[in-house]
């Protein structure tokens, strides 16, 4: 595990989301819901609340191959390694995945987001049983070539 703190700087509801939720897109809510949460325990510097939210194992991807987290240190590790905190913006899903976009925020902790506050960044996310079951990085075709600060 000691790759992902150097390698990585940044509820199944079946209702689709309607007017009770403020995040923009069709992803359905409950897994709006757990997304949100997750970013803003990550936010307040909560990592063990942002970790409880993952699944078991779970794999997880930011800009390296993929790693299969087995144990609640592991996610916590890997939550850690996350400079920025971030807020929910939009969400919309695509197959299996629900794609979040965020605005990087500054966060309690080890990791400075520095330049990154203000940016966007882009996660895809299965959502299992209320739990987060992967977290991918989504490089935005359309964003800068130096990808920038990561959550």
């Amino acid at each position: 595990m000691a790759v992902l703190g150097v390698a990585l700087a940044g509820c199944g509801s079946s209702s689709k989301s309607t007017s009770d939720t403020t995040i923009a897109g069709n992803a359905d809510a409950g897994d709006v819901a757990v997304i949100k949460r997750w970013a803003d325990e990550l936010r307040a510097g909560d990592v063990i609340s942002a970790s409880e939210r993952f699944a078991l194992p779970s794999i997880v991807q930011n800009g390296t191959s993929a790693f299969r987290l087995t144990n609640r240190r592991q996610v916590e590790v890997f939550n850690q390694s996350l400079p920025c905190g971030a807020r929910l913006t939009a969400a919309s899903s695509s197959g299996k995945y629900t794609i979040a976009t965020f605005v990087l925020t500054e966060r309690p902790g080890e990791g400075v987001c520095g330049d990154g506050v203000g940016e966007h960044a882009k996660t895809a996310f299965v959502i299992q049983n209320g739990l987060i079951a992967q977290w991918r990085r989504v490089v935005d075709i359309g964003s800068s070539p130096s990808q920038g600060p990561v959550i």
